[in-house]
């Protein structure tokens, strides 16, 4: 997963648009971008458009559901459930045991839908409530439907009374890359993709594209987008270069021409094991972004 893009689940034409934008997958919102009495509705809208026009975009569909606390969380399942999606993506979670009860839930409908147990994936957001950033270190093993983890701002801000996640220059205080940086962790102990947040400002797409390139430089193999305009920088940023995915082949290479050792030489210079999985890591994005076989 390079590029995820958000779309209002109550919108048919926004959710056209977002399936052609080019994303790796779509996220049907059903949850902030959605008026509170608007919910039945927009299950019925995304619904309907996903039997109907599934066929016509490759992306994966994930369907933010509203949070656990809300009671609004069986609603949607029951709704989006028949239609298949690929994943869901759980905002505001508090902890593993939160992926653990939304798998309960989806084991159940799977089962009524005649869908495999297990079909559906799970993406929570780790970082939106106190307690979920405390808890970051808990989703290790906690499910074999944990597809990654993400992180969000807005919603922490709001919890904690900050007025602003940046600073004048843009760039995120300490809190806010407290919650980034467990994150990454977070997704590095679970052994998942880590997801880079949203960047709100659309129209700013020179330091959109900077943040993009320090989120993969530090270890996020995607980012979440508001925008259709801001698929394309995503891919950009994420798609490994011609020249990373040679080096890391001829890497892999010369471990297995060895029998895999501890260190290997190329061309003069030495190569260890952590060199081996970093190369074995960046071949598998490239392989999923289908520059690589």
């Amino acid at each position: 997963m390079r590029s995820l893009l958000f779309v209002p689940g109550d919108s048919e034409r926004k959710l056209e648009k977002g399936c052609g934008a080019g994303a790796d997958v779509v996220i049907v919102d059903l949850e902030d971008s959605v008026a509170p009495q608007n919910k039945a509705n927009a299950r019925a809208v995304a619904a309907r458009f996903i039997a109907e026009r599934r066929g016509q975009t490759s992306a994966a569909i994930y369907i933010r559901v509203n949070d656990l606390s809300t009671g609004l969380t069986d609603d949607d399942l029951a709704a989006l459930v028949p239609v298949k999606p690929d994943g869901i993506m759980l905002p505001k979670s508090n902890s593993g045991q939160d992926v653990q009860q939304l798998s309960a839930k989806l084991r159940v409908h799977e089962a009524e839908n005649g869908l495999a147990d297990g079909s559906i994936k799970i993406l929570p957001i780790i970082t939106e409530t106190p307690a979920g950033v405390l808890a970051a270190a808990t989703y290790a093993g906690v499910s074999a439907r944990l597809a990654g983890l993400t992180w969000g701002a807005e919603d922490l801000s709001a919890a904690i009374g900050a007025r602003t996640a940046r600073d004048e220059q843009g760039r995120y205080t300490d809190l806010f890359r407290h919650a980034r940086l467990a994150t990454i962790l977070a997704a590095g102990a679970a052994e998942v993709a880590a997801i880079d947040t949203v960047f709100p400002n659309f129209r700013d797409m020179a330091a959109f594209a900077t943040e993009c390139a320090e989120a993969e430089r530090d270890g996020f193999t995607g980012k979440m987008a508001i925008h259709p305009d801001q698929v394309p920088v995503i891919n950009a940023a994420f798609t490994p270069s011609t020249e990373a995915v040679k080096q890391s082949a001829a890497i892999v290479a010369a471990f297995e021409a060895a029998g895999n050792p501890g260190v290997v030489g190329i061309d003069g210079k030495m190569f260890d094991r952590p060199h081996l999985r970093l190369a074995e890591r960046l071949l598998a994005r490239a392989k999923a972004a289908g520059i690589f076989v």
